[in-house]
């Protein structure tokens, strides 16, 4: 399944996978959270399912801040202006904000009249990613060189002041507000989330420094570091001593967040050796899901917590939800290769005419 497309493609294979292999973990962890049976919460399968499943937000978020990093090293080589720069990062933050507040609006409409006004407040993930951006937009106005180590450092700040800012006192803050900013086991905030958006700049930046030829050695020092980072968070974290009065591991330690962290480390080395000595060329159903994660999420979510499945919501064995989610995934899948065969072919018909009109427009016609 080679894409027909003329067009040359930009995007880089193990990004792409490693987004997909996120969009896939989502989808199970979806599946046993909306399908299971209340009593069966607290087997292993559904606690592993998920624990699994909190790193996906991490995933996407760190690739925002890759992808972020690309766009302002792009506007820095063009010899753009700072303030250029600038707006062009400004802009990819209102644009995942317009997606976000597209998405919350279409979920209301659907599940209209039962659902309140106040889920077109909700802060989700692409609420976060707007908002993370918008805030980091600012790094646009330095060198490549300088976001590379701005980026590291913004991230361990806004993770280590995530204690601080659960603990602060809230009262009279409008609920909105709180949502964006301070730690929630409901709401995708500022802190800590915001945290892997810029260690993704960091990490975004730092792979347009190196020569093509030396990302593989770059990727395999991050397995290293992502590997000391996981080891060195859990010691830490089982420790009895710590610096903060008090602190939820689950929700605003920083240490969690170094762990997830390196695991994305890891997973980035991996995702690069196996596009690149295993897949190559070939199509990857993995690297499918991340060429197309937006509508997949947009979709699943619509059907896991929509009417549309109300037969089978908090109604499901673990065997039965198990069924449920390969059958999503497959479903899911299906769903993105429709997508990118239909833009291969826009693609391909605008190629055509583009190539039928060029003997026209070589004689001034």
């Amino acid at each position: 399944m080679n894409s027909p497309s003329p067009v040359a493609s930009t995007r880089l294979a193990y990004l792409d996978w490693l987004r997909g292999l996120a969009a896939v973990i989502m989808i199970q962890g979806h599946a046993f959270h909306s399908f299971t049976k209340p009593e069966l919460r607290t087997s292993g399968p559904y606690v592993l399912s998920q624990f699994v499943g909190g790193m996906p937000p991490a995933i996407f978020l760190f690739l925002v801040g890759v992808t972020l990093a690309f766009l302002m090293d792009n506007r820095e080589r063009k010899g753009l202006p700072p303030l250029a720069r600038w707006q062009a990062s400004l802009r990819r933050a209102a644009y995942l904000f317009g997606l976000a507040f597209l998405f919350r609006l279409q979920l209301w409409l659907f599940a209209w009249p039962t659902s309140p006004w106040t889920d077109l407040l909700k802060v989700d993930i692409l609420n976060a990613m707007g908002f993370a951006v918008a805030v980091l937009s600012p790094m646009a106005l330095f060198s490549t060189a300088e976001r590379a180590r701005l980026g590291a450092a913004t991230g361990l700040v806004i993770a280590l002041c995530s204690p601080l800012v659960s603990r602060l006192d809230w009262t009279g803050v409008p609920p909105l507000v709180k949502a964006y900013l301070a730690p929630d086991y409901y709401a995708f905030a500022f802190f800590p989330w915001a945290s892997f958006v810029a260690f993704g700049v960091s990490a975004g930046s730092i792979l347009k420094l190196v020569r093509p030829e030396q990302v593989e050695r770059l990727l395999q020092w991050g397995a290293v570091v992502g590997f000391a980072l996981i080891l060195g968070g859990q010691y830490l974290a089982n420790i009895p001593y710590s610096i903060y009065p008090s602190a939820d591991f689950w929700l605003d330690s920083p240490l969690l967040i170094l762990i997830k962290l390196g695991v994305i480390l890891v997973a980035l080395a991996f995702a690069y050796l196996w596009m690149s000595y295993v897949v190559g060329n070939r199509w990857s159903w993995v690297r499918q899901f991340g060429m197309t994660s937006l509508l997949v999420y947009w979709v699943h979510i619509e059907l896991m917590y929509g009417r549309w499945l109300w037969f089978w919501k908090e109604n499901l064995t673990i065997g039965q939800t198990a069924i449920a989610a390969v059958a999503f995934i497959l479903l899911m899948l299906a769903l993105s290769v429709a997508r990118t065969q239909w833009k291969n072919w826009r693609l391909m018909g605008a190629w055509l005419s583009w190539r039928a009109m060029a003997p026209r427009r070589a004689f001034g016609d």
